[in-house]
């Protein structure tokens, strides 16, 4: 099998390594907007680069993993699906529900795949938790806690290009809570801060953010998140129900300190980034599209399951400006299965 690689930044360089070693592929074609960065990964990793993206489709490629910029996906997913190949791409599709909706609409009209990258469902402790919550272990759930803790905040210049902090980090959160309850949010009501350094307000934006979500069966959760974490990376989820609780997130790298006298000591080494942290769990993600490549599984994670995160996502920004709570059927889009 040979893959189009486009975009060798920090996410791609992450992929392409992994791509090279996986027994199915033979071989990467890699490019980017900088050809030197591509370049100099091709020859670290024995693969070829090319000058540009439509060397990519005219060379010939069986798929293509998009890590471009985010203002690029949209359109690189459309000429992929136009020229009937399959695609994983890093998220979002695209920062807006318009753009988004077209791109599904392209992949869908050209009968090809799309397959997203929202890690966390290749994580096994996000995959624990989906089994404690679908086998009835916990018994009927009332709430859910998620948080995304980053350490340090990311290059000012990322800042206006990020579509904010609902749309770029918190995604996550509920693309993996509907993942792991199967149930849908119904409303939101959110709030954010931009009392940390100044380039957050220049850029219109928050480094903290506060979201309380309905599900449709009536639990209640709570999504939070941080550019300013200095205890290091944290990223959790906490499910309680009338039988049992379960926590995904904590074990000896949580950057986290008890008060109590006879509570955990603090980490020793905690969690500095994403990457780091779910480094397996981007491994099975590619893994899965290989698989899905070859006909052997379903789409883990498709361009309509993206979409309705970023509904999610809409719909807090919406709440946050507008200081009320917003129902998610005030936003375009439509409903997904939330049980792949």
């Amino acid at each position: 099998m040979r893959i189009g690689v486009i975009g060798t930044g920090r996410i791609g360089t992450i992929h392409a390594n992994t791509l090279s070693r996986h027994r199915d592929v033979g071989s990467l074609i890699l490019t980017d907007a900088e050809p030197a960065r591509a370049q100099e990964l091709a020859q670290r990793l024995g693969e070829t680069a090319a000058p540009g993206v439509d060397e990519i489709f005219r060379w010939g490629v069986d798929a293509v993993v998009i890590t471009a910029a985010t203002s690029a996906h949209a359109d690189l997913i459309g000429r992929a699906a136009r020229s009937g190949l399959p695609v994983f791409c890093e998220k979002p599709i695209a920062l807006d529900l318009p753009g988004t909706m077209q791109a599904i609409a392209e992949v869908e009209t050209a009968g090809t795949v799309l397959q997203m990258g929202f890690q966390r469902r290749f994580d096994a402790g996000y995959a624990g938790a989906r089994e404690a919550v679908r086998s009835g272990r916990l018994g009927r759930l009332h709430t859910v806690r998620a948080l995304t803790s980053d350490q340090a905040p990311p290059p000012a210049a990322h800042l206006p290009l990020s579509g904010g902090l609902y749309r770029d980090t918190l995604i996550h959160d509920f693309d993996v809570l509907r993942w792991v309850t199967g149930h849908e949010v119904v409303d939101v009501y959110a709030s954010g801060s931009d009392a940390g350094p100044a380039m957050f307000r220049e850029a219109g934006d928050i480094d903290t953010a506060a979201a309380v979500l309905t599900l449709d069966d009536s639990t209640l959760a709570t999504a939070t998140a941080t550019r300013l974490n200095g205890a290091g990376y944290d990223v959790r989820m906490e499910l309680s129900g009338e039988l049992d609780t379960v926590v995904v997130g904590l074990d000896d790298r949580t950057p986290v300190a008890s008060t109590e006298p006879t509570g955990p000591p603090a980490a020793d080494k905690p969690w500095a980034g994403f990457l780091e942290r779910f480094g397996p769990a981007y491994e099975a993600e590619l893994a899965a599209f290989i698989e899905v490549v070859r006909g052997e599984r379903a789409n883990p994670c498709d361009g309509r399951e993206a979409l309705q995160s970023l509904r999610i996502a809409e719909a807090c920004e919406l709440s946050r400006r507008g200081r009320r709570p917003v129902r998610l059927a005030e936003i375009p889009g439509g409903a997904a299965s939330a049980t792949v």
